[in-house]
């Protein structure tokens, strides 16, 4: 999978404080934004935005190539600003200036970096009574979003019996994302899970090993230290009873 095949997308945003009066909460401000979502650039947009408070009353659009007003006063200035050809042939200028001058460095910066998944591959359900069981594939901390992540079984990939979430955000600018993949074991096969990324030069894979489920070892961790345990309690009680008998002075009955 290679980078080209990521939609590259993004908002770069200016924001200007133009006028405040704290005193009676009125705020005047402008917001630049450069929208794209190709690589190339081809479909770049320029928005312009004038706000009072929380109300947008005019916006300069590159697609629309002039400012359009949203309340009567903004309405009114949107047409003074249109009547100045000056201003006007400068806002039209600004996707090429502004946005496309600073979009490549947005992408280098951002958009291209890739960092490489964590992948873990464990037992969510044991097969018990007949009922199948369940294996689980994750990959945590990963970078650009999307990601692909199969099943195989001795080498054929899996349709059925996979269910899978979507690319879920951590916050952070990272994903994680979960695969489940219900079967009924079988001796001798190989099961793997497969992740492709565009941080990986080739597909990962991870195969299960099915000589001992996750469950079953923990069960024989938990047993051996129980057993442990009784014999350390069975010694000490040993111990401390010949030390008492030791002390005792029998005295004959009759």
């Amino acid at each position: 999978m290679s980078s080209s095949q990521h939609l590259i997308s993004g908002v770069i945003i200016l924001s200007t404080l133009l006028g405040v009066d704290a005193f009676n909460g009125y705020y005047e401000y402008n917001v630049v934004q450069c929208r794209f979502s190709s690589g190339d650039l081809s479909d770049m947009e320029y928005i312009r935005s004038y706000w009072f408070n929380k109300a947008e009353y005019i916006r300069f659009n590159s697609t629309v190539g002039k400012h359009v007003g949203y309340t009567a006063y903004g309405v009114y200035n949107a047409e003074l600003k249109n009547n100045n050809s000056a201003l006007l042939a400068q806002e039209r200028g600004e996707k090429d200036r502004y946005c496309k001058g600073n979009a490549p460095t947005f992408i280098n910066a951002i958009l291209t970096k890739k960092v490489e998944p964590e992948v873990r591959l464990t037992m969510g359900k044991a097969s018990t009574g007949g009922h199948p069981a369940m294996l689980v594939c994750s990959a945590y901390d990963f970078y650009p979003k999307m990601i692909r992540v199969t099943w195989h079984r001795d080498g054929r990939e899996v349709t059925g019996d996979v269910v899978s979430s979507e690319e879920l955000a951590d916050g952070d600018w990272y994903y994680q994302t979960h695969s489940h993949l219900e079967f009924t074991p079988k001796a001798g096969e190989k099961i793997s899970c497969v992740v492709e990324h565009a941080s990986l030069r080739e597909p990962l894979e991870i195969t299960w090993d099915p000589s001992m489920p996750e469950p079953e070892r923990n069960k024989i961790a938990i047993g051996a230290a129980a057993l442990v345990l009784g014999l350390i309690v069975t010694a000490a009680g040993f111990i401390y009873y010949k030390t008492k008998s030791r002390g005792r002075i029998l005295v004959p009955s009759g």
